[in-house]
């Protein structure tokens, strides 16, 4: 059943993961200097290991209680990210383009927030479901 709400939290999840990847900017500082790039091996193996485990998740839809594991840790690889993100803003010295990396910072937060959404419906299914087994 593709058709239920966790699917749409799901897609919008990995959507704006996918959004992370194009428009988290190449940040340079002013002398021309590479700072932070979008293709490096760490936040490009964190954004499409996110992707990856949420067209997973949506695929595994008649096994809810791993579907819901499979957020958990998308969960837990969208914190990465966050930390990642964090981590090279505050590390950042001198003058910067601060306005290009506003956006990429937020989506993990507001993916996080979709895939917890997901798992409240999934959780929400998995009640109905064994409370029509209890009353068979």
């Amino acid at each position: 059943m593709l058709q239920r709400i966790q699917t749409i939290y799901l897609i919008i999840s990995a959507a704006l993961v996918g959004a992370i990847y194009i428009w988290f900017p190449i940040i340079v500082s002013e002398d021309g200097t590479v700072i932070v790039r979008n293709d490096e091996s760490i936040i490009l193996g964190l954004i499409f290991g996110s992707i990856l485990l949420t067209f997973i998740s949506i695929s595994s839809y008649k096994k809810r209680k791993s579907q819901f594991v499979m957020n958990r840790l998308n969960i837990l690889l969208n914190f990465f990210l966050l930390g990642v993100f964090v981590y090279r803003s505050l590390t950042l010295s001198g003058e910067t383009l601060v306005s290009e990396k506003g956006i990429g910072v937020f989506l993990p937060i507001i993916s996080i927030v979709f895939l917890v959404m997901a798992n409240k419906a999934i959780k929400k299914d998995e009640d109905l479901v064994k409370s029509v087994d209890r009353l068979r």
